[in-house]
């Protein structure tokens, strides 16, 4: 399975598929940090010793099946040209961190893109895997099942005291790191998400942006993660979180209940004009793309366009991102081209839309 197969389509396999809350809750993942005992930490570690680690990973895991996740590609970062590595950050495939590393970097990725397994970000190894909609237990299940079938192979870098030892902190213990993406646009509308952001960090978890750390949280799509796993158990750090995700939730639909209640007209008149600017725009940037895919998104889910599929949005929040779009293009773009070529291919995949419906 060659690098292709992953930039041969916008949206992942697993993304087309619906789970619980997925109105509101686009994503569940679980992420993994481990270390090899056997060789210091990337950050410490010399090239020779990281290589070492990409070469046991290869023999070890290239083309094998965990599960139903079948043909696990190793995909080295030295292979790739930027534009390429950029594709797969926007694809949630790899981190910006482990995109912008010189050297001695890779990834094991399954056909469905379901499961990823980054080598020498800032841990050896940093596995995750992804569900769609609220399904944080059934993701931490089969990442501890992941964690073992990785285990058979590899001696972790781990203390009796302090549990799994890593480059950061914040991570050793458990190593884990919870977090689920959500759509927030009536709270972010009603303003009621600054409200929120300080209590929920307040408890040890964190809002990001929609590409994690760093991030903004463009077309109103936020990240809750858990901020801290050390001295704190599995169970402890997802009560928390799912604690969170579900008064999210609550209040996100109260917040579109009141929205409709009050101000319907405005509220459609709002949605409407963000279809029309997609459908009709000839040029449009990235940040006002996203708003606007936010919005049909939010009037799709309220009743009030039942002719678009939620699928299309999914796929074009990662294909008008500038290395897809570049992709697509088959050339580099300057931000200037990318506006009218962003604005021609949203137009087009609307188009495909309405004739696969006649």
């Amino acid at each position: 399975m060659s690098l292709e197969h992953f930039m041969k389509e916008a949206i992942s396999p697993w993304l087309k598929e619906d789970g619980p809350d997925s109105d509101i809750v686009m994503s569940s993942r679980i992420r993994l940090a481990r270390n090899f005992s056997a060789y210091p930490f990337p950050l410490i570690a010399e090239g020779e010793q990281l290589d070492e680690v990409l070469e046991k990973m290869e023999q070890s895991f290239s083309q094998r099946s965990y599960l139903d996740y079948k043909d696990l590609a190793f995909v080295k970062m030295t292979d790739l040209k930027p534009i390429e590595k950029q594709g797969l950050v926007e694809k949630h495939l790899i981190s910006p961190y482990l995109a912008n590393k010189s050297g001695h970097g890779a990834a094991l990725i399954s056909e469905n893109e379901q499961v990823s397994i980054m080598i020498n970000e800032e841990d050896h190894l940093r596995a995750q895997l992804y569900f769609p909609g609220s399904q944080l237990e059934q993701a931490l299940e089969q990442a501890f099942q992941l964690d073992d079938w990785l285990e058979e192979e590899i001696d972790y870098a781990f203390d009796e005291h302090r549990g799994y030892l890593t480059s950061c902190p914040t991570n050793v213990g458990t190593g884990l790191r919870a977090s689920v993406m959500m759509h927030l646009p009536a709270l972010a509308i009603t303003r009621k998400i600054n409200q929120m952001v300080p209590a929920i960090n307040q408890l040890g978890l964190v809002v990001r942006g929609i590409y994690g750390e760093g991030s903004e949280a463009q077309g109103n799509i936020f990240q809750i993660s858990n901020q801290v796993t050390l001295g704190r158990a599995e169970k402890d750090i997802m009560e928390d979180l799912k604690g969170v995700v579900e008064q999210l939730i609550e209040h996100e639909r109260h917040a579109r209940a009141m929205l409709v209640e009050r101000s319907q007209l405005e509220l459609e008149d709002r949605l409407f004009r963000s279809l029309g600017a997609l459908q009709y725009s000839r040029i449009i940037e990235s940040k006002e793309t996203a708003t606007c895919l936010s919005d049909v998104r939010l009037a799709i889910d309220l009743g009030f366009i039942n002719h678009i599929s939620k699928s299309i949005l999914n796929e074009l929040v990662v294909l008008t991102q500038p290395a897809f779009l570049q992709q697509y293009a088959q050339r580099r773009l300057t931000p200037e081209e990318r506006d009218i070529f962003r604005a021609s291919l949203i137009r087009e995949r609307f188009n495909m839309e309405q004739k696969e419906e006649l």
